[in-house]
């Protein structure tokens, strides 16, 4: 769908303004390399369920940090959001003890990419879209799912992805080590930090 849309847009000969979720650097930095040749970008972090605010706070300068020292064809631009993790614990009451990359996980998907697509309405982006089908325990088809929901609703267009499909997944590793970033070792969440340290145990 993607490659599908890029064409459209190749053919019609111009950049269209997307706005990209992004949940950390590592995960940005191939969807920056390929999206960039196509469109003007502006990265939007709002990961409310990051833990704990010392982490929020270096994701959000290391992701800072890549867009300042790649090189892209277009411009890419940074919109820092603020921390609010009780958006995060409201929207999954109830789930705390399911499984990662369960329902838990979708509803914190919807929060993202919900704020997501009213900024990108809000700012008249052509497009918006998210980095986190290019993780290998994302799955693509939950996340386009809630993507095309919202794009019908806030009637943005929606880029649909499977980010980590053509190698993308190994080509972010290997820019995360080019670029010297900071990768973690949990997605981000309290739950998922208990669940990285069960598993490292």
């Amino acid at each position: 769908m993607t490659e599908k849309e890029i064409n459209l847009i190749l053919e019609n000969g111009y950049t269209p303004k997307l706005l990209l979720h992004s949940c950390c650097a590592p995960c940005s930095t191939y969807v920056l390399e390929y999206l960039s040749q196509f469109f003007e970008i502006t990265v939007f972090y709002y990961n409310p369920n990051i833990y704990p605010p010392e982490e929020f706070k270096k994701r959000t300068i290391e992701q800072n940090k890549l867009i300042d020292n790649m090189i892209f064809k277009n411009p890419v631009s940074f919109v820092p959001c603020d921390y609010d993790s009780e958006m995060f614990y409201t929207s999954v009451k109830g789930l705390e003890s399911v499984p990662e990359g369960g329902k838990r996980c979708e509803e914190c998907f919807k929060l993202r990419l919900r704020k997501t697509a009213e900024y990108a309405k809000q700012n008249n982006y052509d497009y918006f879209t998210t980095t986190l089908s290019i993780s290998p325990l994302k799955n693509s088809r939950v996340l386009n799912n809630i993507g095309k929901s919202l794009s019908e609703e806030f009637n943005v267009k929606y880029l649909y992805s499977d980010f980590k499909k053509k190698n993308g997944y190994k080509r972010s590793c290997e820019l995360s080590k080019e670029y010297n970033l900071y990768r973690q070792n949990y997605c981000g969440c309290v739950f998922s930090m208990k669940e990285a340290q069960e598993r490292n145990k």
